[in-house]
């Protein structure tokens, strides 16, 4: 049966700011951690982006938190990457308001100085990527002396990109005593590690959640020739609500938004050497569905979770079966239909059905031009019948 925030043991007012949102039910992950970490126990929560960690580990936290001294935050929440600090932040302000808990997102990309007058002026929660707040911690802007409760989210990912070190670093000046909530989609190696070292006695809880598998998806897999390749991609694009590219490299990916706004298609990048400004206004118009298609690199997409996006497109062939399905796994959520589609060029084609066969796959590669009425509805379209 499902949970309401209110039997859960979140406060009156915060509840209400929830449901003025909308949000009245827990998700499982939630209904799970809640009561634990409102009990001052530390939690291990197995469970992936998307499935509503952000309140689980966010709401007992903006309950417990006694106000902090400038540049003293009381509580940490350590994330990955700039956008899931940001998202983070966004998604938590709300509740924050009612309870006059002063939140700020700390990362690079964007201005320190900013960061250090937010500090100054008083930041209960510090939103943070590891590097960023070592270099605030060194420069003595930030100090994490005061911290009682800390979360590390997306420990998993942390491990990918090379940030448990500093993860360790950070955790290693934070007080023995504080309550520390760790939140990862697998929690083997270097995450168990991290568990076991950093967390007492934790409360485990595990969201079943299914992975993503090709079964959740349609795929099509289209030849097609260098010339005419953005201009397939384009009707692929108008042929569908909301869409995200996926380029191997930032050039590639600059190259493409380039020639999709050439051909009156509202498309934005997202990768690593924009500024943090720039990625921010193209992620919320890509949610709000003022933008068509965001075209994006797979380590700048890492961390970003938008719902509805119906297609996705590899314009570069991943390079393994598991980047096809991490990539691939921004469409079909919670039940819905997506459609995935491979631009193949023909040099290319021994390299995708090398893919195919170890993500069991036994679907023709096609020719198609731009002009291809097929492009219109190819997840109606049945390739086996080319």
């Amino acid at each position: 049966m499902e949970s309401t925030f209110r039997e859960l043991g979140i406060d009156e007012d915060v509840c209400m700011a929830l449901a003025e949102r909308g949000i009245s039910k827990a998700f499982p992950v939630q209904a799970m951690t809640i009561p634990d970490i409102l009990k001052g126990r530390d939690v291990c929560g197995k469970a992936k982006t998307g499935s509503g960690k952000t309140l689980a580990f966010g709401l007992p936290m903006i309950q417990l938190l006694e106000r902090a001294e400038p540049g003293k935050p009381t509580g940490l929440i350590l994330v990955p990457t700039r956008e899931l600090a940001t998202q983070v932040r966004n998604e938590l302000t709300d509740a924050a308001h009612v309870k006059g808990v002063r939140l700020a997102a700390i990362y690079g990309g964007d201005q320190i100085e900013k960061q250090i007058r937010a500090l100054k002026s008083g930041v209960d929660i510090a939103v943070c990527t590891p590097g960023r707040a070592i270099d605030l911690i060194d420069r003595g802007d930030l100090s994490v002396s005061s911290v009682t409760h800390v979360v590390i989210d997306e420990a998993d990912r942390m491990a990918d990109m090379g940030f448990l070190s500093q993860v360790e670093w950070i955790l290693r000046n934070v007080d023995t005593s504080a309550q520390t909530l760790l939140f990862s989609a697998t929690l083997d190696g270097a995450v168990d590690a991290l568990v076991r070292r950093y967390q007492h006695e934790p409360a485990r809880h595990e969201v079943v959640s299914k992975s993503v598998t090709v079964e959740n998806m349609t795929h099509r897999f289209i030849t097609v020739h260098q010339m005419d390749k953005a201009k397939v991609a384009a009707a692929v694009i108008n042929a569908s609500n909301r869409t995200m590219v996926f380029c191997n490299t930032k050039h590639g990916v600059d190259k493409l938004v380039d020639a999709l706004n050439g051909l009156d298609v509202r498309a934005q990048a997202i990768h690593g050497d924009l500024r943090q400004q720039y990625r921010e206004r193209a992620l919320a118009s890509f949610g709000s569905g003022k933008l068509q298609v965001l075209v994006a690199t797979e380590v700048a997409a890492r961390g970003i979770h938008i719902d509805e996006v119906d297609t996705v497109i590899h314009y570069d062939p991943p390079t393994d079966h598991k980047s096809y399905l991490h990539r691939s796994g921004r469409t079909a959520r919670a039940g819905e239909k997506g459609l995935v589609v491979s631009l193949v060029l023909w040099n290319q084609e021994l390299e995708v059905k090398r893919l195919q066969k170890r993500l069991g796959l036994d679907i023709p590669i096609v020719e198609m031009f731009s002009n291809d009425s097929r492009l219109l509805d190819l997840a109606a379209w049945d390739p086996l019948s080319a």
